[in-house]
């Protein structure tokens, strides 16, 4: 893969190489060992998957609320029942 970058690479070619695989939008994978270990992409890539999840989480939400799936109870109440082990 185009997108895989070892270790041994990023410590001779740095943030150049991350650079030119991330212009293109690609997930830079750094790989240890032949492992695929980490995953580096842009802020704005970031912030995008970041948005991507919130934006799940309202529709979540919001499919709970429209079938009634929901706890009517007091602060107190919501801080024991989350804590029970």
């Amino acid at each position: 893969m185009d997108n895989v970058v070892t270790a041994n690479e990023l410590k001779t070619k740095g943030i150049s190489r991350l650079d030119e695989i991330t212009a293109k939008g690609d997930e830079a994978i750094i790989s240890v060992r032949g492992e695929n270990r980490y995953v580096v992409l842009t802020v704005d890539r970031y912030n995008y998957l970041r948005d991507c999840e919130l934006e799940a989480a309202v529709i979540e939400t919001r499919r709970d609320l429209d079938r009634g799936d929901v706890i009517h109870e007091s602060v107190e109440a919501h801080i024991r029942r989350i804590t029970r082990a």
